[in-house]
């Protein structure tokens, strides 16, 4: 059986796809960019605040959940441009505790929706 997840904290769905699903006791996050929930302005101005933003409507999202990041058990990071990697490193690795951080891996891809520089999806697990 699933639920599925919804806050108004974090951006609405883009497409034909919900912000998460709970699958039991796992939670599948869809992937999240930088659209701030209340405005619905896309953050694209520098790759910090947009990471940030990310990150946030993550945390929105696991909130909705009865989640918190300790439950994060694999993340998958979609970024546009290779040299941001570090920028984004550093604000993604400041949600975790460095001992207990997911799985995760981090590509570099042509394209993400409406042009932004990186996208962020999770599995997190009660």
């Amino acid at each position: 059986m699933k639920k599925i997840i919804f806050t108004d904290k974090a951006p609405a769905p883009i497409g034909p796809y919900n912000q998460a699903v709970l699958s039991g006791n796992t939670l599948y996050a869809s992937g999240q960019i930088a659209i701030n929930p209340a405005s619905g302005e896309i953050i694209t101005d520098n790759i910090n605040d947009e990471t940030t933003q990310v990150m946030q409507n993550i945390a929105a999202i696991l909130e909705a959940a009865n989640m918190t990041f300790e439950n994060v058990v694999k993340a998958t990071i979609f970024i546009m441009d290779m040299n941001n990697f570090a920028a984004i490193n550093a604000i993604y690795g400041s949600y975790f505790d460095e001992k207990t951080a997911p799985a995760r891996e981090t590509v570099q891809v042509a394209c993400l929706p409406k042009n932004v520089n990186v996208e962020i999806s999770i599995i997190a697990v009660q």
